[in-house]
C-alpha cells in the first residue's frame, strides 16, 4: 500500500466508524503549498467570485448566510497543481469505489477563500432538486493555523457535535445529504478546495 493509500484507508475507515471521515495528511505539504499559492494569486488578481446558495436558476447570494470566495477547478486551465489535485481525487474516487462499492462516477471541486470575518452559516450539501452529491470533500491549505484563528468546521450529529480545525493538508469526508454543517467565523483568511463526489 503506498503512503497516499494508507490516507485514502485512514478517510474511509473513519467515515465507517463515525460517518465523518478525517485524515490529517491527505495532501502532501508540497501540493497544498502549490494550492495554496494558486489560491492567493487567483485572489490578488480578483478573479474569485462571490459564492452563492442553491444551484441554476436557484442561486441566490445573502453574504449573511455565506461570505466566501470560490474559483471552480477545471483541466482546461491546464494548470499543472490543479490537475495533480484531481489525478489524486481520480484515484480515491477509483479506491472508494473498489473498496466500499459507492458507484461514483465524477466529482466537482472549488478554491474556497474566507477572508478576514467570513462564515457560512449550518446548511445541508445536497439541493433540493439535484440529488446527484453523494459525498462532501474538504481538503484544508492553511499553514500554522491556531484555535484563535477560528474558522472551524462544525459538523452536527445527534450524538457528537464536532468541531474540525482547517489545518494544512487535512481532510474531511461525510454524506453530503446527511449531516449539517458550517464554517465558524475565521479570523485570518482560511483556504480550502471544497467540493463533492458525484453519482448520476
Amino acid at each position: 500500500m503506498t503512503p497516499v493509500e494508507k490516507e485514502f484507508e485512514i478517510l474511509i475507515n473513519s467515515f465507517i466508524n463515525d460517518k465523518v471521515g478525517i485524515t490529517d495528511h491527505f495532501l502532501s505539504d508540497v501540493l497544498a503549498g502549490h494550492l495554496r499559492n494558486n489560491l492567493i494569486n487567483l485572489f490578488q488578481n480578483n478573479q474569485l467570485v462571490k459564492a452563492g446558495t442553491g444551484n441554476n436558476s436557484k442561486l441566490s447570494f445573502d453574504e449573511s448566510i455565506r461570505s466566501d470566495s470560490i474559483y471552480w477547478l477545471d483541466r482546461d486551465h491546464e494548470n499543472e497543481y490543479e490537475n495533480d489535485f484531481l489525478d489524486q481525487m481520480d484515484d480515491f474516487i477509483k479506491y472508494l469505489n473498489r473498496s466500499c462499492y459507492a458507484g461514483i462516477t465524477g466529482c466537482e471541486f472549488h478554491y474556497a477563500m474566507y477572508d478576514i470575518g467570513s462564515f457560512y452559516k449550518k446548511h445541508l450539501d445536497q439541493f433540493q432538486d439535484n440529488a446527484s452529491r453523494k459525498y462532501s470533500m474538504i481538503c484544508y491549505l492553511n499553514e500554522d493555523w491556531v484555535k484563535a484563528d477560528g474558522g472551524e468546521l462544525m459538523i452536527y450529529q445527534s450524538y457528537n457535535d464536532k468541531k474540525i480545525s482547517p489545518d494544512n493538508g487535512k481532510c474531511v469526508l461525510f454524506k453530503s445529504s446527511e449531516l449539517h454543517h458550517e464554517v465558524l467565523v475565521a479570523n485570518k483568511q482560511r483556504m480550502s478546495i471544497t467540493g463533492w463526489l458525484k453519482r448520476g
